[in-house]
């Protein structure tokens, strides 16, 4: 077989792993209600996955300062994050005066 057919080859099968891999949504199978305090402090962002779309179930996805992989937490936790964030926000607000 040719050198530029093998090449050829393996270019065209090492982009369709790219394009599948690409196409499949990273979704979370189970949550968690157990969240530390000092770990939803660490929180830099979050997102709600939907149970809608090609996600089984509805899930709060928390991306945590220094943390690889993201946390799924019961949707529930949104309200106790919402809360530590304005606590935070305000301390900082406090220590600026």
């Amino acid at each position: 077989m040719d050198l530029k057919v093998v090449v050829l080859c393996v270019c065209l099968c090492t982009l369709a792993i790219t394009s599948i891999e690409a196409g499949i949504p990273r979704c979370c199978v189970i949550t968690s209600n157990n969240i530390s305090l000092r770990v939803l402090e660490k929180v830099e962002r979050w997102a709600v996955q939907q149970s809608s779309g090609a996600c089984d179930i509805k899930a709060l996805v928390l991306h945590v300062r220094g943390w690889r992989k993201p946390i799924c937490a019961h949707p529930k936790l949104k309200r106790e994050l919402m809360r530590i964030r304005m606590k935070m926000k305000q301390n900082k607000q406090k220590a600026t005066y």
